[in-house]
């Protein structure tokens, strides 16, 4: 018989298609005293990898070029029965290529303000000033999806 752990589980096609939801990333790095900077941060993709842009000397940039370990995560859910999640744990890779830095903003904006592609662009442009990308290289996944419970616990 299967594990509770094994049971709840995402497919890699799961989880796939839920970090492609919109959802709110929770964005954790090491600050320089070890204690744990976290925020909540909207994110797009680069390469199929989650990406965020942000402004370049935000705490969660300065903690990443000091030490590049990040972990998030997205959630859902407003029941236990309900409750969806995926924790990624890695190496955030900060860029200041505007051309990347570009294409990840797009996505962005694309993806929370349902907007055009050249309206996202347009905005993607703005986004640009004195920000930097940082890209999400996934060393451990863990995701879990209560309602493949049943409604049991």
């Amino acid at each position: 018989m299967p594990s509770r752990r094994e049971l709840v589980r995402m497919t890699d096609e799961e989880i796939e298609a839920f970090l492609h939801e919109r959802q709110t990333m929770s964005v954790a790095t090491f600050n320089h005293d070890q204690t744990i900077h976290l925020v909540a941060m909207w994110y797009g993709f680069y390469e199929g990898k989650p990406a965020f842009e942000t402004f370049t000397k935000s705490q969660k940039v300065l903690n990443l070029r000091r030490d590049p370990r990040i972990s998030v995560l997205i959630e859902d859910g407003d029941a236990y029965e309900k409750l969806r999640g995926v924790e990624i744990v890695g190496r955030g890779e900060v860029i200041d290529d505007k051309t990347i830095l570009r294409t990840i903003a797009g996505t962005v904006v694309q993806r929370y303000m349902g907007v055009s592609e050249a309206e996202a662009d347009a905005a993607a442009e703005v986004l640009m000033n004195k920000r930097s990308a940082v890209v999400i290289h996934p060393e451990r996944i863990v995701s879990w999806d209560h309602s493949k419970l049943g409604g049991t616990y």
